[in-house]
């Protein structure tokens, strides 16, 4: 049997996860109390059951009981009775800016602040957060990004080492990404903007791909960056971080950050142990400039 325990911070997205799961035959129950948690298991221990795949999903919402949790995690263990922990988590402003969209009120504050209740989750979810096989930070990903993780994972069977990958390009002009861990400034290259016929397109055309990558610097910088990202991913994971936001820069996003960017996405792509996406900030905001 693969079991699963689905938890984390409320708002991160563990509804979402469960019926990803879910769709991908897995029986599965939500909010269970914890007090059953036990004979849940064994439930699907004997010999005679039918179900071979069953996820969890259990949270704050356990209430006074969520503190046996643990005890109980400790039985599993001591029984070796083989089970996973997805723990979704996501930045405390994120959490209210979706707890506020929604308008829906926390577990923990049903008359007080929000943030004061994400923080106290936070502490009750510490010894899960340690124990979590997997760890998803929710953060900058799209519905569609989590599910494509969590296939990868629990559909697909691939290695997950805890790290979501965002390659992002932007302009300098619009400002640096606020979120980003490490930025790379590339408008040490020729910039097609100069060339007429390749000033209306982008990163994403090959013309453009071309007279960027046709420059020697280019090669260089992506050997040398991508010998500092392989380098520092492991590390990051050591440290545990779960989230990692390479910000690429040019004048305005539109050109050569969209080209290298891609091109580092492209290197990395391969890593599936990794979760990794692209997003390209600001590459239409010099058409909407101009309209105005």
């Amino acid at each position: 049997m693969r079991f699963v325990i689905v938890t984390g911070m409320s708002g991160a997205g563990k509804s979402t996860a469960l019926k990803v799961l879910e769709d991908a035959g897995y029986f599965c129950v939500d909010n269970l109390p914890i007090p059953l948690f036990l004979k849940f298991v064994e439930m699907f221990l004997a010999p005679d059951a039918e179900i071979s795949q069953v996820a969890l999903g259990i949270d704050i919402r356990g209430g006074q009981s969520f503190a046996c949790l643990e005890a109980d995690l400790n039985t599993l263990k001591e029984k070796n009775i083989s089970h996973e922990i997805l723990f979704l988590d996501a930045a405390d402003d994120v959490l209210v800016k979706r707890y506020k969209e929604t308008r829906r009120s926390h577990p923990l504050t049903k008359d007080g602040r929000l943030d004061r209740g994400i923080a106290a989750e936070r502490v009750r979810l510490e010894f899960l957060k340690m124990r979590a096989t997997y760890i998803i930070d929710t953060s900058g990903l799209l519905t569609r990004d989590l599910n494509q993780e969590l296939k990868k994972i629990f559909v697909e069977g691939k290695e997950y080492k805890n790290l979501y990958i965002t390659i992002l390009s932007f302009g300098f002009k619009y400002g640096i990404p606020s979120d980003a861990d490490l930025v790379f400034d590339v408008r040490f290259l020729p910039n097609p903007y100069y060339i007429e016929e390749l000033r209306p397109m982008t990163g994403n055309d090959k013309a453009v791909q071309d007279y960027v990558m046709g420059n020697d610097k280019a090669h260089i910088f992506m050997e040398r960056v991508m010998e500092l990202i392989e380098f520092l991913m492991p590390n990051y994971i050591l440290e545990g971080k779960n989230q990692l936001v390479i910000a690429v820069g040019c004048t305005g996003g539109k050109h050569r950050s969209v080209t290298l960017a891609n091109a580092i996405y492209q290197k990395l792509l391969v890593k599936e142990e990794y979760g990794i996406r692209i997003e390209h900030r600001d590459i239409d905001k010099d058409a909407i400039t101009k309209a105005k």
